[in-house]
C-alpha cells in the first residue's frame, strides 16, 4: 500500500495496520447472490460489489448509498472482504484496516 498526500506517512501514526491477523478466517465461499443481497431484496442499486470471505455474503461497497458490505461486517464481525468487480483482485480487512 502506498500512502501519498500526507505530511507524515508513518502507518502507525495514521492508524493504519500494515499486517492482518485474520487470514485464518478466509474460507472457500459461494456468493450468496448475483448482486448485493440486500439491495436486490429492496429493489435498490449499488456501485460495486464485495464478497465476505468468511461466509460468501455479497454486499455493496461504501461508495453505494447502503454500504451493505460494511454493515455485514458490523453485524457479523467477519473481517475480510474481496472485490468481485471485473479486473479487481484486492482484499480488505475491516479490523486491521489494511489490504491483504
Amino acid at each position: 500500500m502506498t500512502l501519498t498526500g500526507y505530511a507524515d506517512t508513518d502507518p502507525n501514526k495514521l492508524g493504519i495496520s500494515m499486517t492482518c491477523n485474520h487470514l485464518n478466517q478466509i474460507h472457500p465461499v459461494t456468493p450468496s447472490a448475483s448482486g448485493c443481497e440486500e439491495c436486490l431484496a429492496i429493489g435498490d442499486r449499488w456501485v460495486h460489489l464485495r464478497i465476505c470471505l468468511s461466509c460468501g455474503h455479497v454486499g455493496c461497497c461504501d461508495s453505494s448509498k447502503n454500504k451493505h458490505a460494511t454493515r455485514h461486517f458490523h453485524a457479523t464481525q467477519h473481517p475480510i472482504v474481496q472485490s468481485i468487480e471485473p479486473g479487481e483482485d484486492w482484499r480488505w480487512c475491516y479490523v486491521d484496516q489494511t489490504y491483504v
